[in-house]
């Protein structure tokens, strides 16, 4: 927990100066009464930050159905687009923090041992010769030579 202006909050929660710029770009018209936009918001990109099933939010966010489902509805109307588009066009940097990914590669990726991929085994019919050819053509060939 970091303590903001005389308020305790999470480090994933968004700061008052975030939640300003987010707000005015989030859907207002509603017949109903909705949960609070900034606590799922904050569920939401808690989710997405940390990479943890929906199912694991933790219940400071309420019920992670909520959060869930507002995160699928905007994804479908195209809210979350919207906002990205907005947020980057004030950004003369955009272009260069859009992803921040890091992918690490396994070890043996760069260069593995070398040498056949599939093993022959060292059973009693693995020690035969192979059949690249049927054994009719082959006895053929080798009496014609005599």
């Amino acid at each position: 927990m970091i303590h903001r202006a005389r308020r305790w909050i999470m480090r994933f929660d968004l700061s008052d100066d975030e939640w300003a710029l987010l707000d005015p770009l989030l859907p207002k018209s509603r017949k109903s009464a909705r949960v609070d936009d900034r606590k799922i918001v904050n569920a939401i990109f808690y989710v997405l930050r940390t990479g943890m099933p929906w199912r694991d939010l933790p219940a400071r966010y309420g019920p992670y159905t909520t959060a869930y489902n507002r995160f699928n509805r905007w994804s479908r109307r195209g809210i979350w687009k919207r906002v990205f588009d907005q947020l980057a066009s004030k950004s003369h940097d955009s272009l260069y923090l859009i992803d921040s990914t890091v992918v690490k590669a396994h070890r043996a990726a760069s260069g593995a041992k070398g040498g056949r991929k599939i093993r022959r085994s060292a059973s009693a019919e693995a020690v035969e010769p192979r059949r690249s050819t049927r054994p009719s053509t082959a006895k053929v060939g080798h009496s014609a030579s005599r």
